[in-house]
């Protein structure tokens, strides 16, 4: 019985045309070697199994093949190229870095450099996992690596470009070879299979593609392997049994199952999952790249970037039509948060079923927040109708009219003004309809139907709701209007401004708090003068004066009045802000105060 050899080694490329999925690179070499433009160094790094060290040896070996053929391939039959594939060519060298790492070992390959070829035009050195030479060893390499023979050329092959000195990496033609497509490995592993006699499925080769993670080599041991289990009959049941992967049955079925909001069902999709002995983590992740490629099934244009078979795709193609855009992000935002709270988790599984649950109801809240238009439309129909019809009123107003009522002795700014009064209208906001508690002195019958209700509902026109929002933001905040003028007291002013004070201090806007009580203001007739101590505080009383005379024109009934910013001078003496500065400020008014500390042997706090 002659021994099996296995498929990496087996059908491993033998010229350039036979390399998977790295043409940029074999088309650069060939016309290098046709241009006779070969650099005396290169590097060749990528990930594993992508045919580094399979390009190494094609170059190494075209290089000194004798009759090189009109598409730039070695040609396999002269002299050097069959003590190549025998391994016994005295020109080509190949040296493993992993095993050969120190300084003596470059010492012993740059005295091997300086002897000629026996027979060839070159000597080539093929340095495989270079990154794992010492320093040292990278350093008694460089001159030579710099300046060597004529006849001599490096191919450097390496998984961490990362790693190398950039004094090496200056000296070498670099190149990066790519993870190999789906698509072409699945193409590579077809043509294999037909030439031992393999009968297979297309999705199953597929699947071994995609779980070699751009892998040529990993991908050809995994097919030996599914090709002994199966009996040279490898189809996509048995590569999905022996590989132990998720099918695309489960989440194909799980989604249907999301989408007919069946709770049960999802749920015991999940528990078979877990007792085919695949992990909450997996599967979540799982979860999320399949609703990622229903999202990108949703276009035609995008269809490309699946990669799977045709016949999965089709199943996504289908299966994207009947799910909403909605339901799908949705459901990925859900997934993906699942999946970040997942090892944190003390209760993993409740946390996948929980996130399962959330997306059987996305539906629901879809419709319901689909329903809930036409409901709230209703909604403002039955309100009845105040007949205010005001300007806009600020956040600082709406704050102010709902601190005020909840104290009956002070006045109470109401939407629905008593008869005795007059024709001014306190603002409100436009498109709302309101309806406001009563003073307990004047009680109001309640609306038919809706009850005794004491608090404000506002139900905006959701119509036009965004273009006044932007019809607001562009305009300034306009004053209030109105035909009162009554007198207005020293007293009355004074506890007015200190309430828009204290609503501006919960508001937590310190800085005009600070400019409304820092002084006193000053009422002259209907001017209120407030004295600032810097261009700063200026510029924020000029930002809110308009809040703050729209609250006091209408709680004091008198629409002239008007605030004006007074500049003063900053005191030149520095306030104490330490104890020991206070300490020392009051003992210049009082120097007892010194001398009773002394007496009762006192310290400052």
């Amino acid at each position: 019985m002659d021994n099996f050899i296995v498929s990496a080694r087996k059908y491993r490329p033998v010229t350039f045309d036979s390399v998977v999925g790295q043409q940029h690179i074999t088309g650069t070499l060939k016309n290098a070697i046709h241009n006779n433009q070969l650099a005396q160094a290169f590097l060749f790094c990528g990930p594993r199994g992508v045919g580094k060290t399979t390009c190494a040896r094609i170059l190494a070996k075209t290089i000194n093949c004798e009759n090189i053929t009109e598409s730039n391939e070695a040609c396999g039959q002269c002299d050097s190229c069959k003590s190549f594939q025998n391994g016994n060519s005295f020109s080509i060298h190949e040296l493993d870095a992993a095993s050969n790492n120190s300084v003596d070992d470059i010492r012993s390959l740059i005295d091997q450099v300086r002897i000629p070829p026996q027979t060839g035009k070159y000597k080539i050195y093929i340095i495989d996992e270079v990154h794992m030479l010492s320093q040292q060893a990278f350093n008694a390499f460089l001159k030579t690596l710099e300046e060597p023979p004529s006849y001599a050329i490096f191919i450097l092959a390496t998984t961490e470009k990362h790693k190398i000195l950039p004094t090496i990496l200056s000296r070498c033609q670099i190149f990066d070879f790519n993870r190999i497509k789906v698509e072409d490995m699945a193409n590579h592993l077809a043509s294999i299979a037909e030439k031992e006699g393999v009968t297979f499925e297309v999705d199953g080769l597929h699947v071994i593609a995609q779980k070699a993670d751009g892998g040529l080599r990993d991908a050809l041991s995994m097919f030996d392997q599914i090709v002994s289990f199966s009996n040279k009959n490898l189809t996509y049941q048995a590569v999905i049994n022996n590989l132990n992967i998720l099918d695309y049955d489960y989440y194909f079925q799980l989604m249907d199952s999301i989408s007919r909001q069946d709770a049960a069902t999802t749920l015991l999709i999940f528990d078979k999952v877990l007792n085919n002995g695949f992990d909450g983590g997996h599967f979540i992740a799982g979860l999320s790249s399949h609703i990622r490629n229903l999202l990108v099934s949703k276009e035609p244009s995008t269809l490309k970037l699946l990669e799977v078979s045709e016949n999965i795709k089709k199943r996504y193609l289908e299966q994207s039509q009947a799910l909403s855009s909605g339901l799908l992000l949705s459901a990925l935002n859900i997934a993906n948060q699942c999946e970040i709270n997942y090892r944190t988790s003390k209760n993993q599984r409740l946390q996948v079923e929980l996130t399962l649950l959330k997306m059987c109801h996305i539906a629901s809240a879809i419709q319901l927040g689909a329903e809930g238009l036409p409901a709230l439309a209703e909604l403002k129909k039955k309100l009845p109708d105040s007949g205010v019809t005001a300007k806009p009123v600020t956040t600082t107003q709406q704050a102010t009219q709902v601190n005020n009522s909840a104290s009956p002795a002070s006045p109470v700014v109401k939407t629905n003004i008593p008869s005795t009064s007059t024709s001014v209208k306190p603002p409100v906001a436009q498109n709302s309809l309101s309806v406001n508690s009563e003073s307990p002195e004047k009680p109001k019958p309640a609306s038919k139907g809706w009850g005794n209700i004491k608090t404000s509902v506002a139900v905006p026109n959701l119509n036009t709701i965004f273009d006044e929002k932007k019809a607001n933001a562009d305009g300034e905040i306009e004053l209030v209007e109105g035909n009162e003028f009554n007198e207005v007291t020293q007293n009355a002013f004074l506890s007015k401004w200190n309430e828009f004070a204290e609503v501006l201090r919960k508001e937590s806007k310190i800085t005009l708090y600070t400019i409304m009580t820092a002084n006193m203001p000053v009422l002259e007739g209907v001017k209120v003068k407030v004295e600032v101590e810097n261009g700063v505080q200026m510029e924020e009383l000029k930002l809110g004066k308009i809040d703050m005379l729209n609250y006091l024109r209408v709680q004091l009934r008198n629409f002239a009045l008007d605030i004006e910013g007074v500049m003063v001078e900053k005191s030149k003496e520095r306030k104490p802000y330490t104890s020991q500065e206070k300490y020392q400020a009051m003992v210049a008014k009082n120097p007892l105060l010194d001398e009773l500390r002394k007496t009762f042997d006192l310290g400052l706090s």
